[in-house]
């Protein structure tokens, strides 16, 4: 997650005045988590943060992917708006992001409904195919390397109950797609991932101005 790209800081500070607020955990987690290298850059936004959750509850999804934990306010949120025997399985390639999150899902409540996997995501989601079978996520959120996106769309695709529903986030890339000199290899593979999910006809879809870009996407059909 990066910042928002199109609106005024004056705007912005509208958006979060006529939204609702954070509470204690959250806030805390979103200040720890910019005190990091690269943090608040990287983590979701306020904003993103409750669309994930209304989109679990508009979906009413008991089982949701993440792929890329990072330090779990991402996380957290969609833990939160699940039900109660509802289950979040997000994954990540290393144990030391999520380690500042779980002290926040457990104050939260919600440390029983996140299964956190440390490996690479296409070995998690194989995994999940195995353990569920097809059609069986209401919904996955994609926020990691994007590079390894379109391979991660696939298999969510692969996952996805038929109707259920795929966000995925920096689909914008700091602006960086509208760039001709930017081919770095970032934003080479976002490019080709917004080309692929645009003609694809086996998905309905949405690109979002939001934050970083959001692209929602279902089943067609």
């Amino acid at each position: 997650m990066a910042t928002q790209l199109l609106a005024s800081s004056d705007v912005l500070s509208y958006v979060s005045e006529h939204s609702q607020a954070e509470d204690e955990i959250l806030r805390e987690l979103r200040d720890e988590t910019a005190s990091l290298p690269m943090g608040a850059a990287m983590q979701v936004s306020a904003e993103e943060g409750r669309l994930l959750a209304l989109l679990v509850r508009l979906t009413r999804a008991r089982l949701v992917v993440e792929v890329g934990t990072f330090t779990g306010y991402g996380s957290l949120c969609l833990a939160r708006a699940l039900p109660a025997n509802g289950l979040l399985v997000t994954c990540d390639i290393t144990a030391r992001w999520p380690a500042f999150g779980r002290p926040y899902w457990r104050r939260a409540g919600v440390e029983d409904r996140i299964d956190l996997r440390i490996d690479p995501a296409e070995q998690v989601l194989d995994a999940l195919f195995h353990e569920y079978g097809p059609g069986a996520v209401d919904l996955v959120f994609i926020d990691a390397d994007k590079v390894g996106y379109a391979a991660y769309y696939e298999a969510a695709l692969r996952l996805l109950a038929p109707d259920g529903l795929i966000v995925v986030d920096n689909t914008l890339f700091f602006g960086r797609v509208t760039d001709p000199e930017a081919l770095d290899p970032d934003t080479v593979a976002i490019r080709e991932f917004n080309r692929l999910v645009r003609d694809d006809p086996r998905v309905e879809m949405s690109l979002l101005p939001m934050a970083d870009g959001i692209t929602l996407i279902r089943k067609a059909g």
